[in-house]
């Protein structure tokens, strides 16, 4: 009997991590409008698609959260090639983040600040599912989280890890509940 539910353990994960490996989440249609954009820094492609997106105006405003303390705005606006009135108006750097849970407190404060209803979250496929797990949790009632994934080449390793976070995660949120 328990090598059976062993064996049956083991199916579901592997089939579990099958789907998340291969079914990444993928890109936001272009058409879309938010009230907001929300980037978590971290892997290359994130904050230029989200700042696309913002130039597109698809959203007027703009939190990247997981901004290095050392990194000052007229750099960041140097680096990423941000005009001064779209830095000044629609573009705030969030420095007090460091991880995906703190990256969620960050972005509900921001969004509470900012009257959000609806809001676009830019982030690697590979780490979508579960920065939107903390958001969703940490986020107030009624507002709509809009997944704009960036495509991305991570490897198995990033993906091994990353399944297991996101299952110690929905794990905690189950036993929270209880």
């Amino acid at each position: 009997m328990f090598r059976r539910l062993a064996a049956f353990a083991v199916l579901i994960w592997l089939f579990g991590f099958l789907w998340f490996a291969v079914a990444l989440p993928g890109p936001l249609p272009a058409s879309v409008r938010t009230d907001a954009i929300i980037v978590l820094t971290g892997s290359q492609g994130r904050i230029e698609h989200a700042l696309e997106v913002l130039e597109a105006g698809k959203a007027p405003d703009l939190l990247v959260s997981g901004v290095d303390r050392q990194v000052r705005p007229r750099e960041f606006a140097a680096q990423f090639a941000v005009p001064p009135r779209l830095m000044k108006c629609c573009v705030t750097l969030g420095y007090r983040a460091y991880d995906t849970r703190s990256n969620a407190i960050e972005a509900a404060q921001w969004v509470t600040e900012h009257d959000a209803k609806s809001v676009r979250l830019v982030t690697a496929d590979w780490h979508m599912r579960r920065a939107a797990l903390e958001i969703g949790r940490e986020f107030p009632a009624g507002v709509r989280l809009e997944r704009d994934a960036v495509p991305s080449r991570p490897t198995l390793g990033t993906l091994f890890l990353e399944y297991h976070k996101l299952l110690a995660r929905a794990a905690l949120n189950l036993w929270e509940r209880l």
